[in-house]
């Protein structure tokens, strides 16, 4: 279940930009030129996202690749001053 979500979390960050940008295509084109434009940039920001997490999935793992890019390890030597 940890390999599932970490694997939406990879999918979802270059689909989150996608939509953006296909969003703001959208707006700038306009009419259905604009739709198709934009929905065609959504889709391929979800395809690479797909493409991307399976990549990690089958190299060294989803769960590892998020506990890598979520540490911080300039803060395990940090100490307190008083």
């Amino acid at each position: 279940m940890i390999e599932v979500l970490s694997w939406l979390r990879i999918v979802a960050s270059p689909t989150i930009m996608g939509g953006i940008a296909g969003f703001l295509l959208w707006k700038g084109v306009g009419g259905a030129s604009g739709i198709l434009f934009g929905g065609f940039v959504a889709l391929c920001g979800l395809i690479l996202g797909i493409m991307w997490a399976t990549r990690i999935w089958k190299k060294q793992g989803t769960s590892t690749f998020m506990s890598r890019v979520n540490a911080s390890p300039d803060l395990d030597n940090l100490t307190t001053q008083d």
